[in-house]
């Protein structure tokens, strides 16, 4: 009865390699030691507020700064220390809430559109005119065709 080997089960000089474009390169291996000092003298943990943000920014920079010339251990939490980072800020966007009005104006500015490109949404220019300057409350109606048209959230009219 024969068995066959897994790749996992073999040992191999190429082990310890990662294909990257198509060539194969060979990935560091980390101190364990070296990344377990790294990691109690910085502490990473979820960033919960601002104040925790600014700390873990301050922590990550000194690695930012060193560039290519990082260890591998200081690789590892430099990329740990960036996934906290984007995690926040991904969960806490700095999106300022607009009035609908200044959302409407802003969207417009953006995508550099005029008024008269919103008449298939509003019908008529009066009302375009009315919902842009803020005389006209737009519509929950109104609110889901800017939405689907801008490609935002209808939160962003109502």
């Amino acid at each position: 009865m024969g068995y066959k080997l897994s790749r996992l089960n073999t040992s191999s000089r190429t082990a310890n390699t990662t294909v990257v474009a198509g060539k194969k390169t060979a990935r560091s291996r980390l101190n364990r030691r070296k990344y377990a000092e790294l990691l109690s003298s910085t502490l990473p943990r979820i960033i919960e507020n601002k104040t925790e943000l600014r700390h873990v920014s301050e922590s990550i920079q000194p690695l930012l700064d060193k560039g290519t010339r990082r260890t591998p251990e200081e690789e590892a939490l430099c990329r740990l220390l960036l996934r906290l980072i984007d995690d926040y800020q991904q969960s806490h966007p700095v999106i300022p809430k607009l009035k609908p009005k200044e959302a409407l104006e802003a969207l417009l500015e953006a995508r550099n559109l005029r008024q008269a490109d919103l008449l298939p949404i509003f019908g008529s220019r009066s009302r375009v005119s009315e919902a842009v300057n803020g005389k006209r409350e737009i519509s929950k109606a109104q609110a889901r065709k800017l939405a689907e048209f801008f490609s935002v959230s209808p939160d962003f009219f109502i």
